[in-house]
C-alpha cells in the first residue's frame, strides 16, 4: 500500500493525488528494470522508525485536557528536542518534550486517531543500508 498525505478522509487533493502516481510510477518501473535482470548498487536511505504512540493529556475521567501545542502542529517529521513544546493545557500551561534523544513526531493532531488515543507517534530517524540487488531469475 501507499499513503500519501496528510490528506483529510473524503478529500482528493490533486498535489497529493500527483504524488502518490510518482511513487506508484518509481515502484512499478523498479520492478520492471528488476525483472529485467538490471543490478541495483549498494545504497542507504534515511528512514523513521516508530518509537511509541503519545496520548493526549488526560484527567482521571480519562477526559482529554490539553491540545497540541501551536509550535507542534504542522511539524510532522520536524525535530523534536527535550524541552520543546508539546501540549497546551485548557487553563494555558504548556507541556513539553521530556526525552533524552531527539524525536521526530508524525501523524501530528490527525483527526483519525482521536479515537485510538493518539496525539501523536514518535519517531526517531535512522540509516539502512542494502547491499546491491539483481534478479536471479533471467
Amino acid at each position: 500500500g501507499v499513503e500519501v498525505g496528510p490528506q483529510p478522509q473524503g478529500v482528493i487533493r490533486a498535489d497529493i493525488l500527483e504524488k502518490m502516481r510518482k511513487i506508484v510510477k518509481h515502484g512499478l518501473d523498479f520492478v520492471q528494470l528488476f525483472n529485467e535482470g538490471r543490478e541495483f548498487p549498494p545504497c542507504t536511505i534515511e528512514v523513521f522508525k516508530i518509537m511509541e504512540k503519545v496520548d493526549y493529556p488526560r484527567n482521571k475521567n480519562d477526559e482529554v485536557i490539553a491540545v497540541i501545542h501551536p509550535k507542534l502542529q504542522d511539524q510532522d517529521w520536524q525535530p523534536l528536542n527535550n524541552g520543546d513544546p508539546l501540549f497546551l493545557t485548557l487553563d494555558g500551561e504548556v507541556i513539553t518534550y521530556q526525552g533524552d534523544c531527539t524525536v521526530y513526531p508524525t501523524f501530528i493532531n490527525e483527526a483519525a486517531y482521536y479515537e485510538k488515543k493518539q496525539a501523536f507517534v514518535k519517531t526517531v530517524k535512522m540509516k539502512l543500508t542494502a547491499k546491491h540487488i539483481r534478479s536471479s531469475v533471467l
